[in-house]
């Protein structure tokens, strides 16, 4: 061990999607965050030759990547050159295989005191399932899941 503090690190949460964009949707409006537009960056590479036009989608009518794409905290700092954000994030990248078993990492929502059942019909109307209710010693929350089938819990 040594006395010097450590370096936070910059760290973003990757969230494999079989459709990234519309996971990205779904939880920039649950989160209230917004889409990263890496546009310019996509541009410029396409420009380049170094990013083939396969490679990309219009998303909102702004090029963005085919895979992946994220969403970030509005309040924090992104690059202007690439549109990414370093701060709060995540991010979605498309794979080939569907979800098939519970979640090892899930998201925790705090909606706020009394807000609870209120925050879970607003996100059953972005799309999103409420799995079961849990009253423990411990606390209450709903598991819900994403349009993809991830869980989550509001608190």
């Amino acid at each position: 061990m040594t006395d010097k503090a450590a370096t936070p690190v910059h760290w973003k949460l990757v969230v494999d999607a079989a459709d990234p964009h519309a996971q990205a949707d779904f939880w920039a409006a649950a989160l209230g965050y917004e889409v990263e537009d890496n546009s310019a960056l996509i541009e410029r590479l396409l420009q380049l030759g170094a990013l083939p036009v396969a490679a990309t989608v219009d998303f909102h009518g702004r090029p963005a990547f085919r895979d992946l794409v994220a969403v970030r905290h509005p309040d924090d700092p992104c690059e202007e050159e690439s549109g990414t954000g370093l701060g709060r994030r995540l991010l979605f990248q498309r794979v080939p295989e569907s979800k098939t078993g519970k979640n090892r990492l899930h998201l925790d929502l705090h909606p706020g005191e009394g807000r609870r059942a209120d925050e879970v019909e607003r996100l059953r109307g972005l799309g999103a399932s409420a799995v079961r209710e849990v009253k423990e010693a411990g606390g209450e929350w709903v598991v819900m899941t994403d349009p993809e089938g991830n869980e989550f819990c509001v608190q």
